[in-house]
């Protein structure tokens, strides 16, 4: 079951706002704020986590979980825990949370004061421990598959995750001033400067490397 067939929560469905999606289950937000949703049992909100979700403004999703924000800045998490379905060792730090990202596996939440927490599969960059300390006063995250890429106040970047997956982005660190946006394929990102430039790091084969093309991105 992966979520073809709602008739169990049919009658539940009503002023349904935006509905969200994992691998396996969706999840659809009400006008009052409260989620139903349905699919594959393992990934479909049980009654105790039900309870906790009211006045839900936002949800982000990846394979196979999925993280409420309220509108109260809390976090609920629910679905598989190896996919950040469990935020209970979080759970003290995800207060006044702002933004929720996902990568496959993991979350992370910006919280009002900048600074970033992160839960799920370390291999997909659910442990920011190794930058911690630089992720201040952040303004956007990026994710994609494996690693996420931070936009501070300074348009500064702070990357984390496998470094086979643009998880590091030390070789073009000094180049990644003024950034005014991030994007991602599943194993590189691109940053766009304030003055028109392209950065790229990760994997060449999933863009990475741009030298093929840097005339013409100059252009811009």
């Amino acid at each position: 079951n992966s979520g073809g067939d709602s008739t169990r929560v049919r009658d539940q469905l009503n002023n349904v706002q935006e509905i969200y999606a994992t691998g396996s289950a969706f999840a659809a937000i009400l006008a009052d704020g409260s989620v139903v949703s349905w699919g594959n049992p393992m990934f479909v909100a049980n009654s105790e986590v039900g309870d906790q979700l009211k006045n839900v403004q936002h949800i982000c999703e990846n394979q196979n979980a999925f993280a409420a924000m309220t509108s109260d800045g809390r976090v609920v998490a629910w679905g598989d825990p190896n996919f950040g379905g469990d935020s209970t060792a979080v759970k003290d730090q995800l207060r006044n949370v702002q933004q929720i990202h996902a990568t496959e596996r993991a979350f992370a939440a910006i919280l009002s004061d900048g600074s970033v927490v992160t839960w799920g599969d370390p291999d997909f960059s659910g442990d920011s421990a190794g930058v911690q300390d630089k992720l201040k006063n952040v303004q956007q995250i990026c994710a994609k598959y494996f690693s996420f890429a931070a936009i501070l106040e300074d348009r500064t970047v702070v990357t984390w995750g496998d470094p086979k997956y643009c998880g590091d982005s030390s070789k073009v660190q000094d180049q990644l001033r003024n950034v005014q946006q991030l994007q991602a394929t599943r194993g590189s990102f691109a940053a766009i400067t304030a003055h028109g430039t392209v950065v790229t790091w990760g994997n060449p084969n999933f863009g990475g490397d741009c030298a093929g093309v840097q005339d013409e991105l100059n252009r811009l």
